[in-house]
């Protein structure tokens, strides 16, 4: 019998689980480690912080789908990882300390044969003073920051209903963020419930964001092919930014905030503040607090891990300057190179490179939107991971190994423009593959066939089906593995 270990419980770690059920079979047992009770479906937090949805529309408890399949719940945090044991033990263990409230504090080692670490990222809001809800900002990173975002934008309405104009401030609050597509959902969001208030003339919206040019998303953006014509994402996207009226400042690192301040230099090395009212800026994201040691007890972190914090795998770390970027520098089978039994899929792998062209200020700031590793490609690299460890169960170390890069995936992106079965809107994209391959496609990167936006009612109607789609599937309900990644 096999012990298939995955650490987390989002989109990655949660679909890794119920695959790892469904395919090995009660003969080998599946381990799901998470610090938190309950799956949080993240992109429907967007909703949440417009007060649209509740927390119970977007979460569910995780010990009772874990108990129906099968699979074995630690509520605990992961601290340490030990692949090779230690003085006591030849098998690999994680050493984890409980977070519920039966065994809160305690400490234990749990053994494995196969790790896969879908940890997620640690919300970095500490690299930006002053960013975030115990801070000057709001956030929509997790369910319980979305719920305190909604409160807050209520209460600016509230105001704005007196007569009171007040500035409205959207984006990221770090050069080297990702998520820029939730930033650019909540944006629209607010706008939509600021019209459908009555209010939408007394606020000014500002986006403030990393990216070079709007449309971007971390991707490097987008060429469209629309009626035998070629569009792309920077087009389309200030367009609806015009139709909207709101306002972007492009190419920002945000370096503090203050009570009512953005403090923030841009590409040019010039600095400026941005006065608000209410702001939503998301944090940079890095890999969370996880230590790794050898059998000896040797700290063996720096091998195992990228100063990113997140776990190196089968990538170009070399670190070559962005004109020798390859799509092949991404990784294939997301196996880690030292231990090739742990695997790190979704936000928990470490990317060799941005997607988009990195800069920097004549200040020698960084200002480059990390990649994108969130949603649907989190979900094929965690079913990935599990096909992978089917097949070294049964062949062993010689076996030919699963592989889903991200230079040749697809992906489906519904991003949220405002809610309402009559009179909401959501921009849906496709994009192949996700990294561009200028050697397979040398004028865009991408296939134009297969990359496409546009944005209306139905795209709303898609991203709410998703929604119960997606929540179907992670309780595990019938024919659940029908539904694609």
């Amino acid at each position: 019998m096999a012990k298939v270990l995955i650490l987390g419980a989002g989109v990655a770690g949660h679909t890794a689980a119920l695959h790892a059920k469904r395919m090995l079979g009660k003969e080998n047992e599946i381990i799901v480690i998470s610090p938190n009770s309950k799956y949080n479906w993240i992109p429907s937090n967007i909703w949440v912080g417009v007060g649209k949805m509740s927390a119970d529309q977007v979460t569910f408890p995780l010990a009772p789908v874990y108990a129906k399949k099968g699979i074995t719940f630690h509520q605990a945090l992961a601290q340490e990882i030990h692949p090779e044991g230690d003085a006591t033990t030849d098998s690999g263990f994680v050493q984890v300390t409980y977070t519920d409230s039966a065994r809160n504090g305690e400490v234990a080692k749990i053994e494995y044969d196969f790790l896969v670490n879908a940890t997620g990222p640690k919300l970095n809001f500490a690299a930006t003073p002053g960013l975030g809800p115990d801070g000057h900002t709001v956030s929509v990173c997790t369910y319980g920051h979305a719920i305190e975002a909604a409160h807050s934008l209520k209460e600016v309405i509230s105001v704005m209903k007196t007569g009171k104009r007040q500035a409205i401030a959207i984006g990221v609050g770090h050069g080297t963020c990702t998520c820029e597509g939730a930033a650019f959902e909540y944006t629209f969001n607010v706008e939509h419930e600021l019209r459908a208030a009555g209010v939408r003339d007394l606020a000014d919206i500002t986006y403030i964001t990393n990216e070079y040019e709007l449309g971007d998303f971390g991707v490097g953006g987008m060429v469209f092919s629309q009626q035998g014509f070629q569009t792309s994402s920077k087009m389309w996207t200030e367009s609806l930014f015009r139709e909207r009226n709101i306002k972007a400042i492009l190419g920002a690192h945000v370096e503090k905030i203050e009570p009512n301040e953005v403090h923030y230099e841009l590409v040019d090395g010039t600095k400026d503040i941005l006065k608000f009212d209410f702001a939503m800026l998301l944090p940079p994201f890095r890999g969370v607090d996880l230590k790794a040691f050898d059998k000896s007890g040797a700290d063996i972190s720096e091998k195992i891990f990228a100063p990113s914090g997140f776990m190196k795998v089968d990538a170009d770390y070399s670190g070559k300057p962005y004109e020798e970027w390859l799509a092949s520098d991404w990784p294939k089978t997301y196996r880690n190179p030292l231990y090739p039994n742990v695997f790190a899929v979704g936000i928990a792998f470490a990317p060799p490179h941005q997607i988009s062209k990195p800069r920097k200020s004549p200040n020698g700031t960084l200002i480059a939107p990390s990649p994108p590793r969130t949603g649907m490609p989190s979900g094929i690299m965690g079913k990935t991971a599990i096909l992978s460890i089917r097949e070294l169960i049964k062949s062993g170390n010689g076996a030919s190994v699963a592989s889903a890069s991200m230079s040749d995936m697809g992906a489906a992106c519904v991003a949220s423009a405002g809610t309402g079965l009559r009179g909401g809107s959501a921009a849906s994209m496709t994009m192949y593959p996700v990294v561009p391959d200028y050697v397979k496609y040398p004028n865009t990167g991408r296939s134009t066939d297969d990359t496409y936006g546009e944005i209306g009612l139905a795209g709303h109607w898609i991203k709410l089906l998703l929604h119960y789609m997606f929540i179907y599937k992670a309780k595990g309900r019938f024919g659940w593995f029908l539904i694609p990644e």
